[in-house]
């Protein structure tokens, strides 16, 4: 595998590109090696869908549009993040707060600390901001592929 690898997708604010996000970074980390029916390939779906979803609902129509960014360094990191032209960041919610939706960012975080990544939001020189998981790739891959138990 080449060292580094990309790919990159701009989809429509609207709630039909989630779906399309997420079949095209599963097709994308197939591509590079990752098992369909793996757990992290699951847990990345997951996390895609929470992101773009995210781009979607509280842009408040002022994103026409988001990009979904991949990155695989070395096989060791995969970097995915996604972009919006809205400029207010995610905010973490109370726990106290009962509310139906609005916990996008803590399951990201939460999926993203359970495999040993993290998460990260900067802005974008446009004015919007990106909000991006990293992963390790190696580990997780070889132990998923090889049909074993991931080690916590």
């Amino acid at each position: 595998m080449a060292d580094h690898q990309e790919a990159s997708v701009t989809l429509p604010s609207d709630p039909a590109s989630v779906s399309v996000a997420r079949t095209y970074v599963a097709d994308i980390l197939a591509e590079w090696g990752l098992p369909r029916n793996s757990e992290v390939a699951d847990t990345v779906r997951l996390i895609v869908s929470e992101l773009t979803t995210n781009a979607v609902q509280h842009t408040f129509g002022q994103s026409p549009t988001f990009t979904v960014d991949l990155a695989l360094d070395r096989d060791e990191l995969l970097r995915i993040g996604v972009t919006d032209s809205h400029p207010r960041f995610p905010k973490r919610l109370p726990a106290a707060v009962q509310q139906d939706n609005g916990r996008g960012m803590v399951i990201i975080r939460w999926l993203t600390a359970e495999y040993g990544g993290k998460v990260s939001v900067r802005p974008t020189r446009e004015g919007g901001k990106t909000v991006a998981i990293e992963l390790p790739w190696t580990t997780r891959v070889q132990s998923v592929a090889a049909g074993g138990q991931q080690e916590p």
